[in-house]
């Protein structure tokens, strides 16, 4: 009977970690494309505003008009600073995640590697212990019949 692989507990938390490292790392990755579509929104809503701006210039317009496109442009500019630095952030998180991930991977490579040793090692005892037996049998058997062959002669 093989002995239980007394740090099992272990490989099971480790694999419960890696799972949800593996889980966390798809929500960073998520939010940081997520966060990456609103920055491309609002560079080409930016872009569109900005071509909008130029017709409307060259059919001539107030001083009051192109003041309310320079404003709402350069509102348009701090909403795209701002999330530049949230991708910025999501980038980081995702690289971290990565980091996270990798990491766990490598300890449960470790904790399975001794649990197969563990494995290995009782299954060469097994062995062992097997052969030990059938040896004491067949040495029993070999024993019973030089008795039967002795007594007959």
């Amino acid at each position: 009977m093989s002995k239980h692989f007394s740090l099992q507990p272990l490989v099971h938390l480790a694999r419960q970690k890696h799972d949800a490292a593996i889980k966390k790392l798809g929500l960073l990755n998520h939010n940081q494309q997520t966060a990456q579509g609103k920055l491309d929104m609002l560079q080409q809503y930016r872009k569109d505003y900005q071509a909008k701006m130029h017709e409307a210039e060259k059919g001539g317009m107030t001083l009051e008009d192109l003041r309310n496109y320079q404003d709402f442009i350069y509102r348009l500019d701090d909403a795209i600073k701002q999330q530049t630095a949230v991708v910025a952030q999501a980038q980081v998180s995702v690289q971290n995640g990565r980091g996270e991930l990798t990491e766990t991977q490598r300890r449960m490579k470790s904790f399975d590697t001794l649990a197969q040793r563990h494995s290995e090692t009782e299954r060469k005892l097994e062995a062992k212990i097997e052969q030990k037996m059938q040896d004491e049998h067949n040495g029993r058997r070999a024993a019973y019949h030089n008795t039967a062959h002795s007594e007959e002669n």
